[in-house]
């Protein structure tokens, strides 16, 4: 009775290995199926509420599932390149990068844009070619942090590290955004000087793919000064850009066009408007609060070009002022702008898309530098804040915050999509290191019932005010619109920050390499093969026939339970190995088989002759599944791809064939010995067991 147990268990304990590792296999291709009809639908509750339920279910089962290779199921081709003009160019210190620099940067840009051209050695013949005439050097924009070496060629040398570094910290960082996203065997390579090539089996998402791959991910936390400061740096634009006179600023507003912004929903304001009409307004709202308008006496016509001409700036924001329990227009009600008399206190901002574009570039030109305070940045909100769907510039808050973060996103170590409790909107909960939760206890402890800024990527996801001191080292990013914005969100946080911007150039998704006629014409091939093996099996060695099939299918059920184990990829080579495998278990069965008749005619009964049949053909079939594994191991470490996905369900068979065919072919025949003695191995009626 013992060793009947033990042959059962011995059958049946893999069975119930490989089910416990396929099931996540077929928990994936189950939810896929839900996920896959709620996207069909395009109903965002809908997939709300399947990602909010089954998310991480999904995303677990999916990384603990065999996969397809590209060559089965498609995928997605990127090549992407590494902004290495935006890395020298943020290597330069602020303070003093002018129009000489710029101007390198621009012709380095336009030069090597379209091409794999190395982009260092294209700056360096660009400043040698436009800066050094002007009597500027490296050391006029760059700093290597020791005084006492630093020269052009240390510059150059820490430029040169800097950017290898780049792009190697890309490569890994790109890596470890499509594992956590749940996307294996993806092949990564290096493509000349900064370019990355990535084949991504079964993606077919584009966007999806797009925002996780390009997304930089820097990561900080900065503290909101929208105070009197920020506004009396819009005034002073406004005067150093004024014309000289009335004349000279009707004409000048003849030639532009100047975007201006409504107030917003929640500062209960209806409509975004434009040009003459929101500036006869303003100019008519000034003369009503200040009896010393300056544009009193020209034509009605003439008050809102003037105006404009002298406030170019402040023109492009909605500026409003909290007096008391509400806010008020500070161009239109408060007259600001007009008398330079600005109180202190809090304020809101908010533009157009176009309208924030051109404020930061005019306040980048020379002729206004150093207006805006040096400690202090303005960005922009990254939704919309009014529901703009006919609109093709819809109107964004803009906020003002200190230059330097407090916190980035270094200190983050978890990020965790969720949902916010108080509204159900879809939100990422980050968890800090020890050293951030320390910084950021003290940040929110000492500004208390003051914004900070939650910013990605110089947009603002939200600015919540600190209610306490938060000692744990927790925070919360909201302002996704839907659950996956979250998980994509959550996935680049948890991978990391680029050190330099990434951008792609050739995307494309392609179908499974052979056509899926061809596939479909391999898998019935080989499904025809397997069935005329278990037919002569059967018709040829008869009930040892149907034993050897048996086996052979457990075999082929431990392989690709093996292969989900080890995280591998099926791809259509590895479907060969697999069929190479079956006809290597089988013809162990026959060696086997073949030894228990020869026995047999010599005499000898059933049950030894089992015994020296199995002993007898051990050697070899040993010698040949190790020589046909050595070959294995060869191409697995020398090999690349498909040629490796050959070779690894070539070992995982060799290694299950071993085992069912000398184990659990054993165990079945003991099992089903008739009481007589008598088994069937195709052996002529007059030899008797």
């Amino acid at each position: 009775m013992k060793q009947t147990w033990s042959r059962y268990l011995i059958i049946f304990a893999p069975l119930v290995i490989a089910g416990i590792l396929l099931w996540p296999t077929f928990r994936s291709y189950q939810l896929g199926k839900e996920k896959a009809a709620a996207e069909a639908s395009k109903d965002t509750v809908r997939i709300n509420n399947f990602m909010r339920d089954n998310g991480e279910s999904y995303r677990n089962a999916k990384n603990s599932s065999v996969k397809l290779g590209l060559d089965l199921q498609g995928g997605m081709y990127v090549m992407l390149e590494v902004d290495i003009v935006k890395l020298i160019e943020e290597s330069a210190l602020r303070e003093s990068v002018d129009e000489t620099f710029a101007e390198v940067i621009a012709k380095t840009k336009s030069e090597t844009e379209s091409s794999d051209d190395n982009v260092l050695e294209a700056f360096l013949r660009n400043f040698k070619a436009i800066a050094e005439p002007k009597g500027r050097s490296l050391i006029s924009y760059f700093d290597i942090g020791d005084s006492k070496e630093i020269s052009d060629a240390s510059i150059i040398d820490k430029l040169k590290r800097d950017i290898d570094d780049a792009v190697n910290q890309a490569m890994e960082v790109m890596r470890q955004r499509v594992d956590k996203f749940g996307v294996s065997e993806v092949s990564i390579q290096k493509q000349g000087a900064r370019r990355i090539v990535l084949e991504l089996p079964g993606v077919s998402n584009e966007k999806e793919m797009r925002d996780l791959l390009s997304g930089t991910a820097r990561l900080e936390f900065k503290l909101v000064r929208n105070n009197q400061d920020i506004v009396k740096a819009l005034y002073a634009a406004d005067k150093a850009l004024a014309p000289k006179n009335v004349a000279e600023a009707i004409k000048d507003t003849a030639k532009t066009d100047t975007t201006v912004v409504a107030k917003s929903d929640s500062t209960k304001s209806d409509s975004t408007k434009t040009d003459s009409t929101k500036a006869d307004s303003t100019a008519k709202a000034q003369a009503a609060a200040d009896t010393t308008n300056p544009y009193a006496k020209l034509p009605k016509d003439q008050q809102a070009k003037a105006y404009m001409a002298d406030h170019k700036v402040s023109t492009l924001l909605q500026v409003l002022f909290k007096n008391g329990n509400q806010y008020i227009d500070a161009a239109t009600q408060g007259g600001f702008f007009m008398t330079g008399n600005i109180p202190d206190g809090d304020y809101l901002f908010f533009t157009t898309r176009s309208g924030f574009d051109k404020l930061m570039q005019l306040l980048s030109t020379d002729r206004l530098k150093g207006v805006m305070p040096a400690d202090l940045q303005l960005v922009r909100s990254a939704k919309p804040e009014i529901s703009t769907e006919k609109s093709m510039d819809p109107t964004y808050q803009v906020y003002c915050v200190k230059r330097e973060a407090e916190l980035t996103g270094d200190a983050i170590t978890d990020a965790i999509p969720t949902f916010d409790p108080m509204d159900n909107r879809p939100v990422v909960s980050m968890q800090m290191d020890v050293d951030g939760a320390e910084r950021w206890a003290a940040v929110t402890g000492a500004n208390i019932k003051k914004q900070i800024a939650i910013i990605l990527d110089d947009q603002v996801y939200s600015a919540p005010v600190v209610q306490s001191k938060i000692p744990n080292g927790s925070s919360q990013i909201s302002g996704m619109a839907d659950a996956k914005e979250a998980n994509l969100l959550s996935v680049i946080l948890k991978a990391g920050a680029l050190k330099a911007p990434v951008k792609i150039i050739e995307e494309r998704v392609v179908g499974p390499s052979l056509g899926e006629d061809n596939i479909q014409s391999g898998i019935n091939a080989s499904l025809f093969a397997v069935l005329l093996v278990i037919a002569f099996m059967v018709l040829y060695y008869r009930t040892g026939g149907m034993i050897a099939n048996l086996a052979v299918i457990i075999n082929v059920i431990l392989i690709i339970a093996g292969l989900a184990a080890l995280s591998g990829t099926l791809t259509l080579p590895g479907i060969g190995g697999i069929i190479l495998t079956i006809g290597m278990a089988v013809d162990a069965n026959i060696l086997i088989f073949e030894r228990i008749r020869e026995e047999l005619r010599r005499g000898r009964g059933m049950r030894s002759a089992i015994d020296e049949g199995f002993s007898k053909a051990l050697s070899a079939i040993v010698d040949s599944n190790i020589t046909t594994a050595l070959t294995g191991i060869i191409l697995y470490f020398l090999g690349t791809g498909p040629i490796q996905g050959f070779a690894l369900t070539l070992l995982l068979g060799i290694a299950t064939t071993m085992f069912t065919a000398i184990i659990v072919s054993r165990a079945m025949m003991e099992l089903t010995m008739p009481e007589n003695g008598n088994y069937n191995f195709g052996q002529p009626k007059d030899i008797n067991a």
